[in-house]
């Protein structure tokens, strides 16, 4: 199920039911998973690993050097891409840099759309979204379902929160913390993410609850410590799964080094 045009290096690890398109490049110290599609004109290079059964459409650039001045041929640099991916067209991702931590990773079953951007030392959860030409600048993190809209960028070491949103041609500066929609350039926070909460699952009494913690950050006029101590308590006097995500955006908050979009 490879063309005859594909040029796959004598070294490279081909997985079982693996389909190779014309013309596409697998290059020296890549690892492709079974049941994996590559289309045509696509260009991997290593060292890449790639789980099972994700779909690389055509014209995508993978496991391509960092974009970084800093960048040595001879240092620590790897792709790790998880399983049940689809890249779209045109899409570019790079490997992670020796001062980066090595690895730029990216989970499981992400969707993004066409000439999506993800650069050195970036990390990808598992079941986001990223629409046409969101980008990632280096050593960005993105967590689980989060979305990022068209045309989204993202500041180096800048972090997107699960399930959070952000609208079309978002500038994200500073971290979103989890389950916020943000827009504009800056990025600035609008609400809590309500209509994805609920796409996903969750009851009336979890986005009612976030939308208290949501209000004592952004609503009050609080000083952030201040605001981080009411939703504590709110964490005391709640339970189960929506204490956890009281939990997860308090430390998401707390821990954040950039400071977070206000």
């Amino acid at each position: 199920m490879i063309a005859d045009s594909a040029l796959v290096a004598p070294d490279a690890a081909i997985g079982a039911d693996v389909s190779i398109g014309a013309y596409s490049v697998i290059g020296a110290g890549v690892e492709i998973g079974a049941g994996c599609r590559i289309g045509s004109h696509v260009v991997i290079d290593g060292p890449t690993r790639i789980g099972e059964d994700n779909r690389i459409f055509p014209f995508s650039a993978i496991g391509g050097d960092p974009q970084d001045k800093k960048y040595v041929a001879d240092g620590e640099s790897r792709l790790v891409i998880g399983a049940g991916n689809t890249l779209r067209e045109f899409c570019t991702i790079n490997r992670g840099t020796a001062a980066g931590g090595g690895a730029t990773v990216i989970g499981d079953h992400n969707w993004l759309m066409a000439y999506v951007h993800i650069a050195h030392d970036c990390v990808v959860g598992d079941h986001t979204v990223f629409a046409n030409n969101a980008t990632l600048a280096g050593h960005a993190r993105v967590e689980d379902r989060a979305t990022l809209g068209g045309f989204t960028g993202v500041h180096q070491f800048c972090r997107v929160g699960a399930y959070a949103f952000t609208a079309i041609a978002s500038v994200a500066l500073k971290d979103v913390p989890p389950f916020l929609m943000v827009s504009g350039n800056p990025a600035r926070p609008g609400a809590l993410n309500r209509v994805g909460l609920r796409r996903h699952g969750f009851a009336a009494e979890r986005v009612e609850t976030l939308k208290r913690a949501y209000k004592s950050v952004y609503r009050k006029g609080l000083l952030l410590k201040d605001a981080l101590a009411e939703i504590q308590g709110l964490i005391q006097e709640s339970g189960g799964e929506t204490a956890d995500d009281l939990r997860r955006f308090h430390d998401f908050i707390r821990a954040s080094e950039r400071g977070i979009v206000r």
